[in-house]
């Protein structure tokens, strides 16, 4: 019974990050004018290039990752590549549908 309730909570918890992610994408588009707003990229990127970092951090620092590193190389490079193969099949679709057609007319 608790792993149903674990796993029902674990898709709440999901369903809730992804709820606060579509409301920073509503509240961003309502206020795209404000001028301070667009200034945030770089630090946006600067925020992002830490995150990444720290990350491999707390990767480079759990043994049980290095230890079996190359038997998860395999699976992460797999996973890696159909990830950015999606994105750009996403973004080219995306760019195609909505974007390209506005520059024709």
């Amino acid at each position: 019974m608790e792993l149903v309730c674990g796993f029902y909570r674990k898709i709440s918890d999901m369903f809730v990050i992804i709820g606060i992610m579509f409301l920073g994408t509503a509240l961003g588009y309502l206020f795209r004018r404000i001028t301070f707003l667009q200034r945030l990229n770089p630090v946006i990127m600067l925020t992002i290039c830490a995150l990444l970092f720290v990350l491999g951090l707390s990767i480079g620092a759990n043994e049980m990752i290095m230890k079996n590193l190359t038997t998860l190389g395999l699976q992460a490079l797999v996973l890696a590549c159909a990830g950015t193969f999606g994105s750009i099949l996403a973004g080219w679709g995306v760019y195609h549908f909505f974007f390209k057609a506005k520059r024709n007319e």
